[in-house]
Order: C-alpha cells, then sequence, then structure tokens
C-alpha cells in the first residue's frame, strides 16, 4: 500500500506518483524524455542500461524491469543480451565505451564524489565524449532520485516482469512524459 492515498486508477509505478502530482511529474517525466529518448550519440537501448543498471543497484525493482524491457525491446541483441549486461557489465558482450559508462554510472549511483578522474579518463580513452559522460552521470543521478521516488513512496508495483512488457512498448511508442497523464 503507497504511503500516500492514492486513486486506484493511476498507473503502476512511479508514473502513478507522478500523475498523482503532476506539478512535480510533468518536469521528472520531461527529464526522463531528454535523458533517455532525445537524439543523442548513445543509443536509446544503451541508456536505458544505464538506467535499468543503476536501478538495480539501487535494488528498486519497478524501474528495473520497466527500464531492462525498453532497452531489451530497443536493443538489437534484445533481452538475453540485456539480461548478460545487468549481470556482469565487465565480461558482457559490449563496448568498451558502454562498460566504462556503465561503471561511472555504479560511481555515480553511490555518490557523486565516487567518479574519479580515472574512470572519466579511460571512458574517454574508450571513445566517450564529454556529452556522453555528463550525459550518463545524470541520468544515474535522475535514477537514485526516481528510484528513490517509487520505492520511499511504497508505489504500487506489478510483480510478475511480463506485465513491463506492454509498459515498455507504450513507453518506446508515446514516450515519457505520457507516463505524468492520465489517458
Amino acid at each position: 500500500m503507497p504511503h500516500v492515498t492514492m486513486a486506484p486508477d493511476l498507473k503502476p509505478g512511479t508514473p502513478g506518483l507522478m500523475q498523482y502530482r503532476p506539478e512535480t511529474g510533468r518536469p521528472l517525466s520531461q527529464l526522463a524524455e531528454v535523458l533517455l529518448r532525445d537524439a543523442h550519440s548513445l543509443s536509446r537501448a544503451d541508456r536505458e542500461l544505464i538506467a535499468a543498471h543503476v536501478s538495480a543497484l539501487n535494488d528498486c525493482k519497478f524501474c528495473l524491469y520497466t527500464h531492462s524491457e525498453v532497452s531489451a525491446q530497443q536493443h538489437p541483441e534484445g533481452r538475453a543480451t540485456v539480461d548478460k549486461i545487468l549481470a556482469d557489465p565487465a565480461s558482457a558482450p559490449i563496448s568498451p565505451k558502454l562498460k566504462a559508462l556503465l561503471k561511472i554510472s555504479e560511481a555515480a549511483s553511490e555518490s557523486g564524489h565516487a567518479v574519479t578522474k580515472e574512470m572519466v579518463a579511460s571512458a574517454r580513452t574508450a571513445g566517450a565524449t564529454d556529452t556522453e559522460i555528463h550525459d550518463t552521470v545524470l541520468i544515474a543521478a535522475a535514477f537514485c532520485m526516481y528510484n528513490r521516488y517509487c520505492d520511499g513512496l511504497a508505489a504500487v508495483v506489478p510483480e510478475d516482469p511480463a506485465a513491463y512488457v506492454p509498459m515498455a512498448a507504450m513507453i518506446i511508442r508515446e514516450g515519457y512524459s505520457s507516463c505524468a497523464t492520465s489517458d
């Protein structure tokens, strides 16, 4: 049961909380839209993977299941590869650049001070741009907030991972701005 009284017709998880208080929900969903869906040198699948990775570290099941599914539906290799990456990024079949960015996201999810010059240098050596490094840190920071928002208010979330498949398809089709509306 959520820690705040919410209408039963609101969406599950963070979107329901955004609908509960649209004045704060709209800017939060717009931030997710910009970070995860706008034109970028990192693919949408990779940015969603960073969000899922941080959510796994924070033990936020709703965000982990949602963003890993959004990543899997957009990743050329699909669910199996996304699961491998989330299980062990260091040995996953991904580029050195994405490995370095995931390492930065891990550090940023622990503390901003945990991101070191060496991590940033490693990411640059692997081909990461300043914008990619910036956005990786911002995705990690934002998802620490989204994770705590969802779990801190005990949002109602689906237990069945299959429930996240249509939610992910809707996000891919309509974007994150649709999360803060009650349609």
